[in-house]
Parts: C-alpha cells; sequence; structure tokens
C-alpha cells in the first residue's frame, strides 16, 4: 500500500510540473496571428482549435516511467 501511494504521488507529482512546463513554452512560443484586424481594429471573431490529445498522453506516459523509476530507486535505498 506504500508503494501504491508512493507512485500515485509522485506521479501526480511529475505529471503537474509537466503540465505547468508545457503551458508556459507554449505560451512563450504563441505568436499571434494580427493580419485579420481591418482599420487598427480588432475583430471580435473568436475561432476554436481543434485540439489533440497525443501531448497529454505523452505527458502521462512520461510521468509513470519517471514516477515508476523513482519508486524504484527509492525501494531499493531501504
Amino acid at each position: 500500500m506504500k508503494k501504491y501511494l508512493f507512485f500515485t504521488i509522485s506521479f501526480l507529482l511529475i505529471f503537474m510540473i509537466l503540465q505547468v512546463l508545457s503551458g508556459l513554452i507554449l505560451t512563450a512560443a504563441y505568436a499571434p496571428d494580427f493580419s485579420g484586424h481591418i482599420g487598427g481594429t480588432l475583430s471580435n471573431e473568436v475561432i476554436f482549435v481543434q485540439r489533440s490529445e497525443m501531448p497529454l498522453m505523452i505527458i502521462a506516459a512520461i510521468s509513470a516511467v519517471s514516477a515508476y523509476f523513482i519508486l524504484n530507486k527509492v525501494s531499493k535505498n531501504n
């Protein structure tokens, strides 16, 4: 039970850290397109973008593998 709890907590922490870092990188790399404005005013049109779930699954897989290796390293030390 201890191992399961440790794995779950470490997975959630790693997952949250990777999500925040990913968001920071994506926000910093975003360059808005101002070519759609007319006469110096921006349009009120809202564009929704289809989001892929693949990056979320990749981050979850990296988090799970990292949590597994951390758990094994801690278990060996005890």
